[in-house]
């Protein structure tokens, strides 16, 4: 913190691919144990900082489709093994995932007993704004729907954050996935 700023640790594992959900658990605990060990080394104060990865789901491709409840089980015993309780919060990336994916993974990683010392609550990119953007469609007589579309995202996905999502979300874009394969950034 000696620079006022939180650093914010964003590993991704890529939904690209046929890998199960088993494969992407041990992926992405091997990655987050390789990043926290990166942080122990560089004695870096994780108090002051937000993980912000992927939800464990497996690959876009693959045969399966769990549940979201396996999903989020598959989630929080990954962060269990390898964030220390010290990290304050998870904040999600959404992966692709439709608005509606994302908002009920992150309800239920939310609903999973046990113990979670972290505030899981979303960092989304696509799954915010995709059916904002396509709302506005870049014209002013747009926007007040626009910010409507936004307001009922964040409000849906605030309440996720909490664990009391309903499932009752409405978007221009609802379950239409918003994966893009071979995204890079």
């Amino acid at each position: 913190m000696q620079n006022g700023i939180v650093p914010i640790v964003e590993p991704e594992v890529l939904p690209d691919g046929n890998h199960d959900l088993y494969t992407a658990m041990r992926v992405t605990e091997d990655v987050l144990a390789f990043v926290y060990k990166a942080l122990a080394d560089h004695h870096v104060y994780l108090e002051g900082t937000l993980l912000k990865p992927n939800m464990v789901t497996a690959g876009q491709s693959h045969s399966q489709k769990y549940s979201v409840e396996q999903n989020a089980v598959a989630t929080v015993q990954t962060l269990q093994r390898t964030v220390p309780c010290a990290v304050p919060g998870i904040v999600f990336l959404s992966g692709g995932m439709s608005e509606i994916e994302a908002t009920q993974n992150l309800n239920a990683i939310n609903c999973v007993p046990g113990r979670k010392p972290w505030a899981l609550t979303f960092s989304f990119g696509r799954a915010l704004q995709a059916s904002v953007i396509q709302t506005w469609d870049g014209k002013k007589t747009n926007v007040v729907s626009a910010q409507q579309e936004l307001l009922k995202l964040a409000q849906a996905n605030g309440a996720a954050a909490l664990g009391k999502f309903e499932g009752n979300l409405q978007t221009a874009l609802g379950g239409q996935s918003l994966f893009v394969a071979n995204h890079t950034y």
